[in-house]
């Protein structure tokens, strides 16, 4: 079922949260909903999920968007550096003491199966953190740099003082790589060919939300920047407009519905919605690593639930406002009401009814899986990690699409 079947005042929109490479699950995503022929309205995202929405939006191939974002992000994969060689096969270098018997030791398990599952889990945070190491040092050359591998930060007086540094990776790589997939033309205010693209950031200064929105503003490198400018994976800040410097929006919400209903307050609304950090797990952590992974998904999780309801509370207001006016319009001879007065109801009822009202329809959430989890999981640009979300997005995508429009 494709939205051209839908009547014209409900739009399809997809919202994409943050999360690093975790991003790869929207790729995967994307796939399945362009495979089953939906056509999106508004594409909006934030920090990892902007740059996916961009790439959507703006895409220099219209016909073939889900391969091209595919190829962005294994183009990413691409500058993954991989560290630490084959210290794991090696019982003699002390790092794999350190890694496998100190840092994540092997639970005691004392069924096979357990063990075995025990083994895998163990294997899979062990390379999730080589994975992370490798990017904490040598950054990926596709995304992002360290400092310490720029030369031109050499002739930088501050270069010599990282007490005063505030931030340790340039992302600016990550325009050069964006040129190849996306038509930053598309994404002005004239043209309305492509999906709405809405980004969401926020002032440093003020702790305002910044909402980047293609049918208001040209959409340059820079927001693509500032929406994934986030601070504590020591990204930079991004002066967006003289004077406003911008971190990623993640930092006051990483599911932007808000913004969303605001940039289009009268269309109803199917939305599907990804979920990098699910809300919901089935068992309490057993570390302290995963009490901090736990606390980071509960932190970058969704909590739109209100906005729902605030969506439908207003929509019955609306129909309630709706009646009234009717009422008043085909009685007013006999109501014998005062001609300002009317004017005044009948402006007021042009402004509450028609300028409000947009009702979600329904929310496709299409959530990860966390079987293994693990606070580090977020920046695995490996190539192995990438292509299995990209691949567990899609088969989660289409579960839901064959759940939800069976034919």
């Amino acid at each position: 079922m494709s939205v051209s079947s839908e009547t014209k005042r409900v739009e399809n929109v997809l919202i994409l949260q943050g999360g690093g490479s975790l991003g790869a699950f929207g790729c995967g995503v994307y796939k399945a909903i362009e495979e089953h022929g939906f056509i999106l309205d508004i594409v909006a995202g934030t920090s990892i999920g902007g740059i996916n929405a961009a790439i959507i939006a703006g895409t220099r191939d219209k016909d073939n968007t889900a391969r091209k974002l595919e190829e962005f992000w294994i183009e990413l994969s691409e500058g993954f550096v991989s560290t630490f060689g084959s210290i794991y096969e090696n019982p003699f270098n002390p790092l794999n003491n350190f890694f496998q018997n100190q840092l994540y030791p092997l639970p005691v398990n004392k069924s096979f199966d357990g063990l075995l599952h025990s083994k895998k889990e163990h294997q899979i945070k062990i390379d999730q953190i080589r994975s992370f190491y490798s990017s904490a040092t040598y950054g990926n050359s596709k995304f992002f740099k360290p400092r310490w591998f720029q030369p031109q930060n050499l002739f930088d007086v501050e270069y010599f003082t990282p007490s005063k540094w505030t931030y340790i990776y340039d992302h600016s790589p990550l325009i050069k790589t964006l040129e190849k997939y996306v038509d930053f033309e598309k994404l002005n205010v004239g043209s309305h060919n492509n999906p709405r693209l809405i980004l969401t950031a926020v002032n440093i200064l003020n702790s305002q939300a910044l909402t980047f929105d293609s049918y208001k503003q040209q959409i340059k490198p820079k927001h693509i920047l500032a929406t994934s400018a986030y601070p504590l994976y020591n990204f930079p800040w991004v002066e967006v407009e003289k004077g406003i410097y911008a971190w990623d929006g993640g930092l006051l919400s990483n599911t932007p519905m808000r913004e969303v209903l605001d940039a289009s307050p009268i269309l109803d609304k199917k939305i599907f919605l990804i979920e990098n950090y699910p809300k919901r797990v089935a068992k309490l952590p057993s570390n302290l690593g995963e009490v901090y992974h736990r606390a980071r998904d509960i932190i970058f999780s969704d909590k739109t639930e209100h906005n729902v309801k605030m969506a439908a509370t207003i929509t019955r207001y609306l129909d309630f406002i709706e009646e009234l006016y009717q009422i008043i319009k085909n009685n007013k001879d006999n109501l014998d009401l005062d001609e300002k007065l009317e004017k005044k109801i009948e402006k007021k009822y042009k402004k509450y009814r028609q300028d409000h009202g947009a009702e979600i329809k329904e929310i496709y959430y299409i959530s990860r899986d966390e079987e293994y989890p693990h606070i580090y999981e977020n920046a695995d640009f490996s190539p192995k990690t990438i292509l299995n979300s990209i691949r567990e997005g899609e088969e989660k995508a289409n579960y839901v699409i064959s759940k939800h429009f069976r034919s």
